[in-house]
């Protein structure tokens, strides 16, 4: 076991390292899917590589939450059951058409940005450590979503409406990103990480003004610098209440380690 985390409270880290490792883990097969599939060779090679490196991500929360003294990350990715998962909900939906997968990975990939930026600060040197990496990858992420989203946004009447539908659809489920986790106040007082509502304030800050420079509309106003929102949040999933889209993913995810027990990924 790690002694690293002497005097954190370390049931809150290793809970807040589960959910960054399942969301990371959830969102990674979901742009799987498009393998083959991408409405360009360009864009179905981004989204294998995307893919490959948000399950990467995991495979680093996952390492830190074995070092606190949890299980390996095989057995947390294909032995437990799909509602013992902790990522939020928003991660977890069909990848629907291309407009929603682009928009679903640009408000993550923002959201990454604000966390990881946050977690390099963090006083938990592993995980200021594993933040620093990470971010560095993450950079190419954000670059290609964003791009496409100020591309599509206005491009034609149908990528507009594609998109716009999109937005609709994603902005209150990626809110599901900030629910509060447990222990959340303990890692504030730890200054572990800043909280989820400092980071929810952050990311609208960066969100919003691209969304609405590409003509998209979102359910967010200004108001004395911040942003309000005005949606009713896709809370859940960091308190394991998920939707039957998960335990499908779920399934699909762990069919091939069900059929070679203890095959490694």
């Amino acid at each position: 076991m790690n002694d690293s985390a002497t005097g954190f409270p370390r049931e809150a880290l290793k809970t807040f390292l589960l959910a960054l490792a399942d969301d990371e883990l959830m969102l990674g097969h979901r742009d799987s899917e498009w393998t083959g599939y991408g409405p360009l060779l360009e864009e179905d090679i981004a989204l294998s590589n995307i893919s490959q490196d948000e399950l990467g991500h995991s495979l680093v929360w996952f390492s830190l939450y074995e070092q606190l003294g949890g299980k390996s990350p095989d057995a947390m990715a294909f032995e437990r059951s799909w509602n013992e998962f902790t990522c939020c909900r928003f991660v977890t939906y069909p990848k629907g058409d291309f407009a929603y997968t682009v928009v679903r990975q640009y408000l993550f990939d923002e959201a990454e940005q604000v966390r990881l930026r946050a977690l390099a600060h963090s006083a938990y040197l592993p995980m200021r450590e594993a933040s620093a990496k990470i971010l560095r990858e993450e950079a190419y992420h954000l670059m290609h979503a964003q791009g496409l989203v100020e591309r599509l946004g206005d491009a034609t009447e149908e990528s507009h409406a594609r998109m716009q539908a999109a937005v609709d659809a994603a902005f209150p489920q990626a809110l599901g990103m900030f629910e509060e986790i447990g222990g959340e106040d303990e890692l504030v007082r730890a200054a572990i990480f800043p909280g989820n509502e400092d980071l929810q304030a952050e990311w609208l800050k960066r969100v919003v003004p691209v969304l609405t420079g590409a003509s998209l509309l979102v359910p967010a106003k200004e108001m004395n610098g911040a942003y309000d929102t005005h949606t009713q949040p896709d809370f859940g999933g960091r308190k394991k209440n998920h939707t039957e889209h998960l335990q499908q993913l779920v399934e699909d995810l762990q069919s091939v380690y069900r059929i070679a027990p203890g095959a490694k990924w």
